[in-house]
């Protein structure tokens, strides 16, 4: 009992000892960020350039809704409401418009995601790690050349008195590719195949290399063969990375490659009503009529669908499949 009374505190007593460590523990964490000053170091270009390039130039969204006058400026020019939209609307062949857009870009998620997955398991499969990065680099190289290029390369291929078709195959009866609109569809679809599979190939070469080997002996010991492999195993490995590059192609689904649809058909009046998108629109509209405010309330326009797109998709794959949502 006496040593009970003896040890025991005083209500409302302070322990000095405890006092003294949280002191010391304030005074030392001041110096747990600056461990981290390396690291913001690394990230003040980035943020930078992203404050530059993305978001001060934001305010410029201003424009869509005002009737320019250079010698004011965007903020002192008078405002235009949505006079700036009608535009897109305006034209007889604003149905056209939006329909290649979205119908192209539909397209090319689907054909680019369906040819780079299968190009990313029989690649995978190669054997030599020689014969693998060779393959890599080969159908990546059409990703890194300029659509200026690759409109000459189609031109040769299409070309009516030169191109490689006409002289080889349609020798006896020369199409005018240039001229006859039935066939861009399908061109334009192989033409951005063949210059974009490489990039999502390669992601999903990535999916494929992070697999643990041990599921594929355990589907052989089991008596799967490699077809059934790649329908349970490979494929469902695959699901976010499907997931992710469609919801980011989704977000620009009004949008359009302007080097595509412009400069491959090399801007041929005859097959307009099939290669003409929002994008391409816009440019020839600006062109002959000008207006600043105007081509500011097509990107306006583009960035509220895509948003709205993304947002949307985002929360049906949440819904049905949470861990492969972005957010």
């Amino acid at each position: 009992m006496l040593s009970e009374v003896t040890t025991r505190r005083p209500v409302g007593a302070v322990d000095s000892a405890a006092l003294t460590g949280s002191r010391v523990e304030k005074k030392k964490r001041p110096a747990r960020w600056r461990s981290f000053v390396p690291v913001y170091l690394l990230m003040a270009p980035g943020l930078i350039y992203l404050l530059v390039n993305n978001y001060i130039p934001m305010a410029g969204i201003i424009a869509a809704f005002k009737r320019l006058n250079i010698n004011d400026g965007i903020f002192l020019s008078p405002w235009a409401g949505f006079d700036n939209f009608r535009f897109l609307f305006a034209s007889g062949a604003a149905g056209d418009i939006f329909r290649n857009t979205l119908l192209y870009n539909l397209a090319f998620i689907v054909v680019t995601t369906a040819v780079a997955i299968a190009l990313a398991v029989l690649i995978n499969d190669v054997a030599s790690t020689r014969w693998r990065k060779l393959y890599q680099s080969a159908i990546l190289l059409p990703f890194t050349l300029s659509m200026v290029i690759v409109s000459y390369v189609v031109f040769g291929f299409l070309s009516h008195e030169n191109g490689l078709l006409n002289n080889s195959v349609f020798e006896n009866d020369p199409v005018q590719w240039y001229s006859e609109g039935q066939y861009w569809p399908a061109i334009l679809i192989l033409v951005n195949l063949w210059k974009t599979v490489g990039y999502s190939t390669l992601l999903f070469m990535a999916g494929l290399i992070s697999i643990d080997r041990a599921l594929y002996e355990a589907a052989a010991l089991d008596g799967a063969n490699r077809w059934k492999q790649v329908l349970h195993i490979d494929l469902p490995s695959l699901i976010p990375t499907i997931v992710t590059l469609t919801l980011l192609a989704i977000g620009r689904i009004f949008y359009s490659d302007f080097g595509l649809f412009y400069q491959v058909p090399r801007n041929s009046g005859a097959i307009y009503d099939v290669t003409t998108t929002i994008d391409t629109y816009v440019y020839r509209t600006l062109i002959s009529a000008g207006g600043i405010g105007q081509s500011a309330a097509a990107g306006f326009f583009q960035a509220v669908i895509g948003f709205v797109l993304v947002v949307s998709v985002n929360a049906a794959v949440r819904k049905y499949q949470r861990a492969s949502a972005l957010f």
